[in-house]
């Protein structure tokens, strides 16, 4: 004896606009004045029994219909090279704060594997309408004529951008300043001779800047430069130029790294190395995360101001201001890798 197969389960039908009116007793076009706020007002009393209705149904608007009837989808794209990088991690989250204050979600999304998946990446959120894109640097360079030769007409911002981006609004950190202020807490404070450098094997020094504000700390000063070891903006990277710097027979006193993920690493290869920090080598990063408090010892870093350039970002997406480059000054956090006295709690 064989049993009939069970028939498929049909989709519950979605509640409409409609649905609500009806149970709240009201018109389709008063319900949806209730639920976009506007544009025209609707009494006290008559908008709380559409929310009751909606909140009862269970009524979801359709944003797609929305977005056709306005021409905007209230979505904002955000395309990074690295989101394990505790960095760019900071960023998006202050990035979707910000969206979400001005009206806008934000979609994120990261290039994979193969030498097109950062354009593909932006193509993909172009096609799903975003009103703005917003692109680091490093992933928009090189990729820009193509993303317009295919038709991608999105409005465009550029973040972690220490130098200007011509045709583009792009907003980064004073990073010049922010390395020498590094450089100078090492030099003037601390009293180092020179202060060797870790910074990323492909970088351009006009656009990077981190360069230019170690070299000008030290001229401040009247001192030579330091070493320089060019690697990954990484754990990894920071660990081999570590092992490459402090195995030297004239191995530096002081190191500054462009990132904090190489300050980490470095730690690791000066741990491996039986070297005190900061006893026998003193160290600051640059990008000022949260990870930096709860190192050992804490790092002391050139902090980013990454909500205020969030906000700014999003701002000049939202309100399709004239392209700019902003600038935004950094703050030096001192905690015990440089020499100073440990605080008492992680700042």
């Amino acid at each position: 004896m064989t049993s009939e197969p069970t028939p498929p389960r049909s989709r519950p039908r979605a509640v409409t606009r409609t649905d609500v009116a009806r149970y709240a007793g009201v018109s389709t076009a008063v319900v949806s004045h209730v639920v976009n706020g506007g544009p025209k007002k609707v009494s006290e009393a008559t908008a709380r029994r559409v929310r009751e209705a909606v909140d009862h149904l269970g009524y979801r608007p359709n944003r797609t219909a929305r977005a056709l009837s306005l021409g905007s989808t209230s979505t904002l794209g955000l395309v990074v090279g690295d989101t394990t990088n505790p960095f760019f991690a900071e960023y998006t989250r202050e990035l979707q704060q910000a969206a979400a204050e001005q009206g806008y979600a934000l979609l994120m999304t990261a290039g994979g594997p193969g030498p097109d998946s950062a354009l593909r990446a932006m193509l993909d959120l172009c096609d799903r309408q975003i009103d703005g894109l917003i692109v680091a640097r490093a992933t928009a360079m090189g990729r820009l004529d193509e993303l317009r030769r295919r038709g991608a007409r999105q409005r465009l911002v550029i973040i972690d951008a220490a130098a200007p981006v011509a045709g583009y609004a792009a907003v980064g950190p004073d990073a010049a300043d922010g390395m020498a202020q590094a450089v100078g807490h090492l030099l003037g404070v601390h009293g180092h001779g020179r202060v060797a450098l870790v910074i990323g094997e492909s970088v351009d020094p006009d656009a990077d800047r981190r360069e230019a504000g170690w070299q000008r700390a030290h001229a401040d000063q009247g001192r030579t430069p330091g070493l320089v070891s060019r690697t990954g903006f990484t754990r990894e990277g920071g660990y081999r130029a570590g092992l490459e710097l402090l195995s030297r027979a004239d191995r530096p006193s002081a190191v500054v790294t462009s990132s904090d993920l190489q300050a980490i690493g470095l730690l690791t290869a000066a741990g491996e190395l039986r070297l005190r920090v900061p006893e026998d080598v003193a160290v600051v990063s640059f990008d000022g995360t949260e990870e930096t408090r709860f190192t050992s010892p804490p790092l002391t870093t050139v902090r980013q101001p990454v909500a205020v350039m969030a906000t700014e970002a999003i701002d000049l997406l939202v309100h399709r201001r004239t392209p700019a480059h902003e600038t935004f000054p950094m703050d030096l956090v001192v905690r015990r890798s440089c020499g100073c006295p440990h605080p008492l709690r992680p700042t």
